[in-house]
């Protein structure tokens, strides 16, 4: 239930000194404790589907009420496939070895000291978020796992969903003789909520911003605490002239069609010149099908048409745009050389792939193309943190300090340095 009539700067003051207490015990808590923790929020939501479900009826219908888009409603949705990989990550991420306390570059000096470098949580970790209530699972699930507390304020639109999900997590946590006050979920849609937790570096290390560009434009600039953020997916593939047809097709239409709303979805196809006779005509047709929108420049263009495919002009803004729907920008390119340099005017430096059976060429995609992910004959949806083996992930960061890509239990911790010494004293 969302509280109301409240000093909201005082509410996120207790919300926040709570969490800076909960963090210092989550920061000495054991593999085992935070692995029970994770495990038995797993079982909660199997248990509670039905009470969950009810939940997430009340936002779906309220989204629906307010005239937004399909693709907005399913960010929303919380159906079997999308508890059930919730359930999977919360497992995963208790399988995952466990990052705090581990010593690593462990050396001798000429001194007689040993110096090397110890892992440990960031502390307090607040998530501004918008529609997607699986934020709520994977944030906390990573947080817990990697000994941090976590304050957590998810979108109006999302609001009973979250609620319901932050419940089954500090059931876990108390379950396993861990503090609920390690996770948080802010009780109220006011907005200033937001303003007072980005500006409250006395317990905050980091905030992680996940939404429309809106968002975390403002978090970036209004923020008194560290951000990990990334603005915008615009995510290219680049088919080769020496790709392999079939397996180009598959991961093009993957990449754009296996969902359309998330930030890994391919925005911009380019194509070699060479190649684009054979492969476009082709992925128009299944465009076609599943109703994309196709864009594309002069070349782009009298390939599709002279196959009856529609394709409207695309401009300079297109090439810049994340859809996060059913509408694809088309680029023919002379090689590799105008590709990676489409890629670096436009691309947003998180996800681009290269599809061709050239080493070399492959090779030079991958030092080259200035992205947070970078693949070689694969789909850009794999680029998460589910996929990549992280059990989940807390965001994709496209900054380059601290943490970059898809951010899981290593990047929500840092290091300090650590001495073993033997009476040694400085001459």
């Amino acid at each position: 239930m969302e509280i109301e009539s409240i000093d909201i700067v005082a509410y996120v003051s207790d919300v926040g000194r709570r969490a800076r207490a909960a963090s210092r015990a989550m920061a000495r808590a054991g593999t085992a404790a935070k692995n029970r923790a994770l495990e038995a929020t797993a079982a909660a939501i199997a248990r509670d589907a039905r009470k969950l479900a009810q939940a997430n009826q009340r936002d779906l219908a309220a989204a629906r009420a307010a005239g937004h888009d399909a693709a907005f409603v399913d960010r929303l949705a919380l159906d079997e496939a999308v508890l059930a990989n919730m359930r999977e990550g919360l497992l995963q991420v208790a399988a995952l070895p466990d990052p705090v306390g581990e010593i690593s570059n462990l050396r001798y000096r000429p001194t007689g000291i040993q110096v090397g470098q110890m892992r440990v949580p960031l502390g307090v970790i607040g998530i501004v978020y918008e529609s997607r209530p699986n934020v709520t699972i994977d944030a906390a699930a990573l947080c817990i796992k990697s000994g941090n507390a976590t304050i957590l304020r998810g979108g109006s639109e999302a609001f009973h969903s979250n609620q319901a999900l932050a419940a089954l997590v500090r059931e876990g946590l108390r379950s396993a003789g861990l503090p609920e006050d390690a996770v948080q979920a802010i009780e109220t849609t006011d907005r200033a909520a937001v303003g007072a937790l980005i500006a409250s570096p006395q317990w905050l290390d980091v905030i992680v911003p996940r939404g429309g560009r809106s968002l975390i434009e403002r978090i970036a600039s209004e923020a008194r605490v560290p951000v990990l953020k990334h603005l915008d997916g615009i995510c290219h593939v680049y088919v080769d002239d020496e790709a392999e047809l079939e397996q180009a097709i598959r991961i093009c239409d993957n990449a754009k069609t296996q969902r359309y709303s998330p930030c890994n979805t391919m925005e911009t196809l380019l194509v070699a010149q060479s190649i684009g006779e054979r492969l476009l005509p082709a992925l128009g047709r299944i465009y076609a099908d599943k109703r994309v929108e196709l864009r594309g420049d002069e070349r782009a263009r009298a390939i599709l048409s002279a196959h009856g495919i529609a394709c409207a002009a695309a401009t300079d803004e297109d090439w810049r745009t994340e859809y996060l729907a059913p509408i694809l920008s088309i680029r023919v390119v002379d090689g590799l050389d105008e590709a990676i340099d489409h890629i670096a005017t436009f691309g947003s430096q998180h996800t681009d792939a290269i599809v061709t059976s050239n080493h070399a060429r492959a090779m030079r995609f991958l030092r080259e193309v200035d992205s947070a992910s970078v693949m070689i004959n694969a789909s850009t949806r794999f680029a998460d943190g589910f996929e990549y083996g992280l059990g989940a992930e807390i965001g994709i960061s496209t900054d380059k300090l601290h943490a970059r890509g898809p951010v899981g239990l290593e990047g929500l911790t840092s290091l300090k340095y650590v001495v073993f010494g033997h009476g040694e004293v400085r001459g």
